[in-house]
């Protein structure tokens, strides 16, 4: 497959996604990019670690932004992500891949958690339409 045709595929991915699969592929690009800048602390790779870390906080903030304050749950999940986006930042300040595999934890039980809402969703709805 060319770039052109993966490029192609992934837009297409995202424009066609359900908010939960969006909400997923956030999970999973922060997890990318929180292991990427773990290795370039490794390789002593500091401008792209930056640029790595940064990206993997943009990626928190949109998550706090999106999170509908009206539910309940959303008040537990808004300091989890606060604190991660603090502890990316003393990660990319000290160099320390210990911060990083720490929110790296958080991050992906946040996205198995999320996997499983949106399978039982999914069970949900397959079975509220069999029985119409």
């Amino acid at each position: 497959m060319s770039t052109k045709q993966y490029q192609a595929y992934q837009n297409n991915a995202v424009n066609t996604a359900s908010s939960g699969e969006l909400t997923l592929m956030l999970y999973n690009g922060c997890i990318k990019f929180i292991k990427q800048a773990s290795r370039n602390i490794e390789n002593g790779e500091f401008e792209q670690k930056n640029t790595n870390i940064q990206k993997a906080q943009n990626i928190i903030q949109e998550l706090m932004i999106t999170l509908d304050q009206k539910v309940e749950i959303s008040k537990q999940i808004l300091p989890l992500y606060e604190y991660m986006h603090f502890q990316l930042k003393e990660a990319n300040i000290k160099n320390d891949p210990a911060i990083l595999q720490e929110v790296l934890g958080l991050t992906v039980d946040f996205r198995d958690t999320w996997k499983q809402v949106i399978l039982k969703s999914r069970q949900t709805t397959y079975t509220q339409g069999a029985q119409v």
